[in-house]
């Protein structure tokens, strides 16, 4: 056999490799694949027939709630904001003809994590969120309150009577969206509050007895300077706060920051740096790039053992996802609210016998799917575990994923044992590593998604 030698002409610059260049924030790698590489499956999938293979006695359950007060500039997720009375009623009336048709489908479901997303649940008033509540308790049956529960909230929707209400019920993780203690700079990501307002929803958080209390925090605001970013992360480390969770700012396609071309500042690479040295050094442990907490955070790891690599997830409502092994589903997804609001009028319409059936989704090839739990180990500071890797495939991660080498090459992991965990440099660049992963396939299914 003869080698060839490719050589580069003289005087050609260097190809660059995707993990090289000086910014790490390429795409927001956080589900594999998102939702836009999802398509209609023909036919449609039956629950029972999706589930029937995979084991059902530790399932997360995950409610939608795709509705809030006002969408903020960079958000590009399933939600429709001030969309007034008219769909929240029959949206609810929606959700628990789904939850039935899923526990029709799997009637020895058994839930190990639950949460409620969006959206913003809160956007609910009391009796509306009691109700909610009473949707999940029926899916979730002896179980209900007994589960670690997470709560999404925004400081403008959050009530006393409201936080009290989820605290009984048994959410024990509350995580409020704040983005910045800074009035312009949250004016400037579209989201105009006030910093009082911030620190009273707190207070009722607080006064709840939540055990964890998560704050969310972005750094790249157009205008926003290393010092404003720094007394944003400063104050949430005052609060107490068991979580803090430091988010790039991305401008995407249709968002309100994307149509008016407003960009992050250059400064992001400094921002995280300086965040994460501060939230070190207040004692909190990172866990990815975005996630830092108390290493002693009461209840962080309470309840039956949840493992996302290998145990399903149960979506209910519009927009909500479902991992039924290699079959990925839920509704059509959009970001323009005409879109938005056509998809949610459809659900609201919904034949309740057609909830018994997944009509939207992608199927992973298994190499997606060894792609995927590769993706959520790597980009974890607990790492990957090759010996899990193996028990679940029966072949290596190396020679699966050849690729996986250059990131040693590179000090961007390196090995423990049989752990392949990020080095601060690998976590650093979670999302160039993230999409330099993707299969491509699935990279041009999401590249030729809808957003509309």
């Amino acid at each position: 056999m003869t080698l060839t030698t490719i050589t580069r002409p003289p005087g050609a610059p260097a190809e660059s490799h995707p993990l090289d260049g000086e910014n790490p924030f390429v795409g927001y790698a956080y589900s594999y694949p998102h939702k836009s590489a999802y398509r209609a499956l023909d036919p449609p999938v039956p629950l029972a027939e999706a589930w029937a293979n995979e084991r059902r006695d530790g399932l997360f359950l995950y409610a939608h709630l795709p509705f809030c007060e006002v969408r903020c500039g960079f958000c590009n997720l399933f939600t429709l904001a001030n969309s007034g009375s008219d769909l929240v009623a029959p949206y609810l009336t929606a959700l628990r003809a789904e939850a039935a048709a899923v526990r029709a489908a799997l009637p020895d479901a058994r839930f190990a994590r639950v949460a409620l997303g969006g959206g913003t649940p809160t956007y609910l008033d009391e009796g509306e969120l009691a109700k909610l509540l009473a949707i999940l308790s029926e899916v979730l049956g002896a179980d209900a309150g007994a589960l670690p529960a997470s709560c999404e909230a925004s400081p403008a929707t959050m009530t006393a009577g409201k936080a009290r209400l989820l605290r009984d019920w048994g959410v024990t993780r509350l995580s409020l969206g704040v983005q910045s203690f800074d009035e312009a700079e949250a004016k400037r990501l579209g989201r105009p509050q006030r910093t009082a307002e911030v620190r009273r929803a707190i207070g009722h958080v607080r006064d709840a007895g939540f055990p964890i209390l998560n704050l969310d925090l972005i750094y790249g605001t157009p205008g926003q300077s290393l010092d404003s970013w720094l007394r944003s992360v400063d104050e949430a480390i005052a609060t107490g706060a068991e979580e803090i969770y430091l988010y790039p700012l991305y401008v995407r396609e249709l968002t309100g920051l994307g149509k008016t071309h407003v960009e992050p500042n250059d400064g992001r690479v400094a921002a995280y740096r300086a965040g994460r040295e501060r939230l070190l050094g207040a004692g909190y442990a990172q866990r990815s790039l975005r996630m830092f907490a108390k290493p002693d955070a009461a209840g962080a790891d309470a309840g039956p053992a949840y493992d996302c690599q290998s145990d399903g997830m149960v979506g209910l409502g519009c927009g909500a996802r479902s991992y039924a092994g290699p079959l990925h589903y839920s509704t059509e997804y959009a970001v323009g609210r005409a879109g938005v609001r056509a998809i949610l009028t459809d659900y609201v319409h919904r034949d309740p016998a057609d909830f018994a059936a997944a009509r939207h989704g992608h199927r992973l090839a298994p190499d997606d799917r060894r792609r995927r739990f590769v993706l959520q180990g790597v980009l974890q500071s607990d790492g990957l575990d090759a010996a899990a890797y193996r028990r679940r495939f029966g072949s290596d991660p190396l020679a699966d994923l050849p690729q996986l080498a250059e990131l040693t090459d590179r000090g961007l992991a390196a090995w423990d044992g049989d752990r392949l965990k990020p080095t601060p440099a690998g976590l650093e660049r979670s999302d160039q590593i993230g999409p330099w992963l993707y299969s491509p396939k699935v990279a041009a299914l999401m590249a030729g998604g809808p957003v509309r």
